[in-house]
C-alpha cells in the first residue's frame, strides 16, 4: 500500500488543472493521481528517480511525464490551485552547483595570528 500525500479535497482542487485527463486532446494519462503522488514521493524523500518504488510505475516514464508537465507549466497551475491550503507547502529545490576554490577544500579555518 502506498502512503498518499494528497487528501481527496486537495486532489479534487488540482484535477482540472492537469494534462492528460479524459476530454483533453491527445492521449490521456493512465492514472494522474498515482503520477502526482509519485512526484510528491520523490520530492518528499529526496530520492533519485531510479529509486522510485515499482508501485508508482516505471521510473523513467514518471520522470519523462514530470519533465513534460514542467515544460508546459502544469506544475505552476497545480501550485496555484493549492497555494491557499495551509496543509500543503511548496517544495523548493535548488540544483545550482557551487564550486569551491581548490585552496578552500579541506583547509583548516580560523584566524591566523602572526607575530
Amino acid at each position: 500500500m502506498i502512503r498518499l500525500a494528497l487528501s481527496d479535497a486537495q486532489w479534487e482542487r488540482i484535477a482540472p488543472e492537469l494534462s492528460g485527463k479524459v476530454g483533453d486532446p491527445g492521449s490521456s494519462g493512465r492514472d494522474n493521481r498515482l503520477f502526482v503522488e509519485a512526484v510528491l514521493w520523490i520530492a518528499r524523500t529526496g530520492s533519485p528517480w531510479r529509486d522510485l518504488p515499482e508501485a508508482f510505475g516505471k521510473w523513467f516514464t514518471v520522470y519523462t511525464r514530470f519533465w513534460r508537465w514542467a515544460q508546459k507549466g502544469v506544475w505552476e497551475r497545480v501550485f496555484k490551485a493549492l497555494c491557499d491550503d495551509p496543509d500543503f507547502k511548496y517544495v523548493l529545490i535548488d540544483g545550482t552547483p557551487v564550486r569551491v576554490h581548490q585552496h578552500g577544500t579541506g583547509a583548516k579555518g580560523g584566524l591566523k595570528i602572526r607575530p
